[in-house]
């Protein structure tokens, strides 16, 4: 990505961890989803990454929950917005994963890209406040991609590690992937790489090279998500680097001064602050179908 590229604002509007009890912002039933997507829109946000739940908060790996929340937000904003959804999970079968794809018919669904410890850490108590190992081997992530190309959904590649990305290069070897590439590295989880900006920049180095696709060819796109407080260094080096940039309720609930954000739409007009204060500019929906590889008709 070069530096005059504009900038696509993701939204991770409401993940599958926080509950209403440390944020009363993360939305539950379709209908919050559905305000919580105008404000995203409102504020900047082009792309919103969804992980679905239940109308009581639970997280939900259902077909009906992901449709039901498809159809609130598409009913409030329309094509104003990329939707994507997660297919990171633990103890979830592939087989139900497709089925919600296959159900929702997302534009990008999000792949994560190797295994690795999870976990946080409480230097108070001197103890982990979970661990878990996130399983993600190369045979179910090479069963969600077919399953991918079939339905005609972009996946988008998380990262969160130097060796996720390289594990983009035999997937793209066995002609599983095509340009341009949408991957976003995931800093700051315990487990995965440090969030500072000389990680940010080895992993953007560490990208597969341009394929021609058409005749042509297409730049990769990247984008950043930083986990907790470190968001915001790591969306300003982003920034900086020529790469996007996702805020969102799933990865941080405070705004830079520390305030608890009050909507995702808080969250995603500070990173449109951020974007045009760097001397950048927020992508258009449209740009951002074209820069990420997609297209409005494939999933309609």
């Amino acid at each position: 990505m070069s530096i005059d590229d504009p900038v696509v604002i993701t939204c991770a509007i409401s993940g599958a961890i926080a509950n209403r009890e440390q944020c009363p912002a993360i939305p539950y039933t379709p209908a919050e989803y559905a305000a919580e997507a105008r404000r995203i829109v409102d504020a900047g946000g082009v792309h919103i990454h969804i992980h679905a739940r239940k109308p009581d908060g639970t997280p939900s790996y259902d077909a009906e929950d992901f449709v039901a929340i498809r159809d609130e937000i598409r009913g409030e904003i329309g094509d104003a917005a990329i939707l994507n959804f997660s297919t990171g999970t633990v103890g979830v079968s592939v087989a139900q994963r497709v089925a919600y794809l296959e159900a929702g018919r997302p534009e990008v669904a999000a792949l994560n890209m190797g295994s690795l410890n999870y976990a946080k850490y409480s230097k108070s108590r001197r103890d982990f406040v979970f661990q878990f190992v996130f399983s993600n081997p190369f045979d179910e992530i090479i069963e969600l991609l077919q399953a991918m190309r079939r339905l005609r959904i972009k996946p988008e590649h998380e990262c969160f590690d130097i060796g996720h990305v390289a594990s983009l290069e035999p997937l793209v070897d066995m002609g599983l992937l095509e340009a341009p590439l949408h991957v976003d590295f995931v800093m700051g989880v315990l487990g995965g790489i440090p969030a500072t900006a000389r990680n940010l920049a080895a992993m953007a180095d560490n990208m597969p090279s341009a394929i021609g696709l058409g005749g042509r060819e297409r730049g990769h796109h990247w984008g950043v998500i930083g986990i907790g407080r470190s968001q915001w260094t790591m969306l300003a080096a982003a920034l900086s680097l020529g790469g996007s940039v996702r805020a969102g309720l799933e990865d941080n609930l405070y705004l830079p001064d520390g305030t608890m954000a009050r909507s995702n739409g808080e969250l995603i007009a500070t990173a449109t602050r951020m974007t045009v204060d760097a001397g950048r500019r927020p992508a258009t929906v449209a740009e951002a179908r074209e820069l990420l590889g997609i297209s409005l008709s494939a999933s309609n």
